[in-house]
């Protein structure tokens, strides 16, 4: 990236309001612990701070049934707390904040094409990768990344995107969308087996790579190397969007990878050297999973770094 080029941060005080109480690990303080570990590194002064729109009912629907979305607008309650499963729940300003959230890759894509800056990282909750065309789960709502994507596509110019995907759980719910669409490839680690149980067998625009319970950063390293980068980088992408999902660190409470701060670092320095070659650098990062605070905000730090420098 050329020293002029910038990076944003792409983020919204509604994404603070989502609260699910304060035994759910999906909290508000997900948020402020990035915003915090960037003040503290010295990268907040460094970024492009960026306020999204919603995201518009068109975008949504090409990614979610519109039966679906009425469904969650429907379900919202004036009061407490209105629990779609075990995991996943609503409060009275969680569509806000999914919308915020959604709006947030949309900023980005536009933005980036119109060469504001290069790449973006998206600090935005709930996060979206679990989220079914039709069906809310694992905490998510919106399908953040997908909405991004689908969006860059409608824009002219753009023709095929890669997700890169490193979240420890599988993005069961962007598989699931672009499971017919060749435009789109996804690359993506997780643990396996571990929550959704999914997510193992290859097909064309989808390439698993699983992880057994205590992998470290070499194994991770190694499946990225060995086949995720190649593909990634083959498919010749007009645009890279990462699912950044930083629960795959050592010390993370919902999962059981090793994996530290360089790892992360490693592969969003290989993703950016990939899109400098096939994108025009064009990179948007989302955030998705995380639940040690401390480790989520060095993490994400060390990460947005790398899209600086990278």
């Amino acid at each position: 990236m050329s020293a002029t080029s910038r990076v944003a941060l792409v983020s919204h005080p509604d994404c603070l309001r989502h609260n699910l109480g304060a035994g759910h690990p999906e909290q508000p303080a997900r948020i402020t612990a990035i915003e915090n570990a960037l003040k503290e590194s010295g990268l907040w002064s460094v970024l492009e701070h960026v306020r999204p729109e919603v995201a518009s009912r068109v975008a949504l629907e090409r990614v979610h049934t519109a039966r679906y979305l009425d469904s969650l607008i429907d379900a919202t309650p004036r009061s407490g707390l209105e629990w779609l499963d075990a995991d996943t729940g609503l409060c009275l300003t969680s569509w806000d904040a999914a919308l915020h959230a959604a709006g947030s890759g949309i900023r980005a894509v536009d933005d980036i094409l119109a060469g504001k800056y290069q790449r973006a990282f998206c600090n935005v909750r709930p996060p979206g990768h679990h989220a079914e065309s039709g069906r809310a789960m694992g905490f998510c709502l919106v399908n953040n990344i997908a909405v991004a994507a689908l969006h860059a596509l409608a824009q002219p110019g753009i023709s095929r995107v890669v997700i890169a995907d490193f979240d420890v759980h599988h993005g069961n719910g962007t598989e699931d969308i672009f499971s017919t669409d060749r435009r789109v490839l996804l690359v993506s680690s997780f643990q396996h087996p571990l929550y959704p149980y999914s997510g193992t067998h290859a097909h064309d625009g989808y390439v698993p790579l699983p992880l057994s319970a205590q992998a470290d950063g070499e194994a991770f390293r190694q499946a990225w190397r060995s086949e995720g980068l190649p593909r990634l980088e083959s498919f010749r992408a007009d645009f890279i969007f990462i699912s950044a999902g930083f629960d795959g660190h050592r010390d993370d409470p919902l999962a059981g990878l090793n994996l530290l701060e360089g790892d992360y670092v490693w592969l969003t320095r290989e993703i950016c050297a990939i899109a400098d070659r096939t994108a025009h650098g064009r990179v948007v990062s989302m955030l998705e999973g995380g639940y040690d605070l401390a480790a989520l905000g060095r993490s994400a730090a060390a990460h947005i770094r790398t899209l600086i420098d990278a």
